[in-house]
């Protein structure tokens, strides 16, 4: 796991700037990276349910102090995510496929009608950041870079999804997506199809530049399927596995 080159800095903290509150801030900033990169690793299947992690493991592996690791954990197991076991650490919660399915069915309701609201709101501005994400999910995909497609695919559809203006309908989205468990993806990284995927946000951009709702409600519905088939799989099965 990487937490980047502030979050992963290993020396000594930067000088005290004077500012009240400078101290904090940090902290948050800090707990805030470590919840990103342990929340992937959630999604990817680098950490899998049945072990059981603590957040001085997890700490030392990241080059970072325990507090806000464990601030970090603590907010997935408020998130759903994580479990606490007493005395040991966090557990991963087990998804089961019907689990899977309920989350599939919840955005699917709402993902939908969110990115076709957001798509009427975008402006020029907002395709131009929106396609920069594009080439980072491309890139990290031609690379065969999990983690980074994961990061990268993620930032393109929340930010996609603030536009519709539902900051609270945005969070749910990113709950129920970060309850997902992607293990399929490893496999197609192997196999060199990641590219493929990484194209549809391509024709996404396309229908919404064209204000062609039509095909952009068939396209994220297809994305969708993506993740509940190819990509979304329950601990320890190989996608299209029965």
């Amino acid at each position: 796991m990487n937490v980047g080159p502030t979050a992963g800095r290993t020396g000594p903290p930067p000088a005290p700037s004077g500012r009240p509150g400078a101290e904090r801030l940090r902290h948050v900033s800090l707990r805030e990276q470590c919840l990103a990169v342990i929340r992937q690793a959630l999604v990817s299947g680098e950490i899998r349910s049945g072990d059981i992690y603590s957040a001085a493991a997890l700490a030392a592996k990241l080059g970072v102090s325990s507090s806000p690791v464990r601030e970090a954990m603590l907010t997935l197991v408020n998130q759903g995510l994580l479990e606490p076991v007493r005395n040991r650490g966090f557990r991963v919660v087990a998804m089961s496929d019907d689990d899977l399915d309920e989350i599939y069915d919840m955005r699917l309701l709402l993902e939908v009608p969110a990115t076709l609201r957001a798509a009427r709101r975008a402006r020029p501005a907002d395709l131009d950041e929106l396609s920069a994400l594009a080439a980072e999910i491309e890139s990290a995909a031609r690379d065969g870079d999990v983690a980074a497609f994961l990061d990268a695919d993620r930032r393109f559809h929340l930010t996609l999804l603030a536009l519709s203006g539902n900051h609270r309908l945005t969070a749910t989205i990113a709950n129920l997506r970060d309850q997902t468990r992607l293990y399929g993806l490893e496999n197609l990284a192997e196999r060199g199809l990641l590219p493929a995927w990484a194209d549809e946000h391509r024709e996404l951009l396309s229908a919404i530049a064209a204000a062609d709702e039509p095909r952009l409600e068939t396209l994220i519905r297809h994305h969708l399927r993506h993740v509940r088939g190819e990509w979304e799989t329950t601990e320890g099965r190989q996608p299209g596995e029965s």
